[in-house]
């Protein structure tokens, strides 16, 4: 079992370029924590480690793919009209992330 610690949430939302409060931190802690422990029963499970992946939850799963088909696009001014902002061919959104 992990031990998540404040300090590690920390570090990982400042790679996410995220403040969190000391009770969001600690929310987050408990979380993880909560999870991990829950882990840990299915690592519990005897010869769990010898069970094949599965690709679906029900064994008589059949798929087919379709085929690719080119179909023309929409005109790049039709879909910058539903932009409330546009400079030259690019939507503008508001910035999210700095000063």
């Amino acid at each position: 079992m992990n031990n998540f610690t404040e300090e590690l949430v920390d570090s990982l939302a400042n790679k996410l370029l995220i403040k969190l409060t000391r009770e969001e931190n600690k929310m987050v802690v408990d979380e993880f924590n909560a999870i991990d422990e829950a882990l840990s029963y299915v690592e519990a499970i005897p010869n769990i480690k010898d069970v094949e992946p599965m690709t679906h939850t029900l064994d008589d799963f059949s798929f087919s793919l379709r085929e690719d088909e080119i179909e023309p696009s929409i005109k790049i001014e039709d879909a910058l009209s539903n932009a409330d902002r546009v400079m030259d061919r690019e939507i503008e959104v508001p910035k999210v992330v700095g000063e």
